[in-house]
This record gives C-alpha cells, sequence and structure tokens, in this order.
C-alpha cells in the first residue's frame, strides 16, 4: 500500500498469556515513547480487562517512518522480552477512505 498524504495507520492486535502480560507491558514501555522519534504516533492504545488483547493504532507519515522505527536498534535491545511475552500479534497497514 502507498503512503497517503495523510499518512499511514498500523494497527498491531497483539494476544498475550497471562504469563506473558508482565514482559508485554515492559516491552512496550520501552518500545513506544521511541515512536516520536520517527515521526510516529500512538493514536490509541486499547486493553482488555484481563490484559491478554492489547490493540495499538500508529500513525506514520511514510512508510520509511514505520520501517525506521522497526529497524531502530533500541526497540531491537527489547526483542527478548516480547519473545518472553509469547504473544501473538497481527499487523494491519491501513489507509483512510475517501
Amino acid at each position: 500500500m502507498t503512503t497517503s498524504a495523510s499518512g499511514m495507520a498500523y494497527v498491531m492486535i497483539a494476544r498475550i498469556p497471562v504469563s506473558g502480560v508482565v514482559a508485554f507491558e515492559a516491552c512496550q514501555s520501552q518500545v513506544l515513547p521511541l515512536l516520536a522519534e520517527h515521526d510516529g504516533q500512538l493514536q490509541r492504545r486499547l486493553r482488555s480487562d484481563d490484559g491478554q488483547i492489547e490493540v495499538h493504532l500508529i500513525w506514520f507519515p511514510a512508510t520509511a517512518a514505520f520501517e525506521a522505527w522497526r529497524a531502530d536498534r533500541r526497540r531491537a535491545r527489547h526483542a527478548p522480552l516480547l519473545q518472553a511475552a509469547n504473544i501473538r500479534a497481527e499487523l494491519l497497514c491501513l489507509g483512510d477512505i475517501p
């Protein structure tokens, strides 16, 4: 999908086992603040009452900015936390409907 004038929205849906909730939260507290350095914005962060499903709506002005965030070495340093969380994640790239 190409980047529109209004940027791109990325939706991440994470299914987190009970045993991974603490590790997932620890990882997110480190990687989400990096978004701003790559011109990204966390527009919504939603969580189920039991903490086992979390949804992020993140906006970037261009695909390259998203890819730079994903490749950020500081973000990669926290990958072991994400692996320890043992999540199942789905990432969707969505654009506005005219």
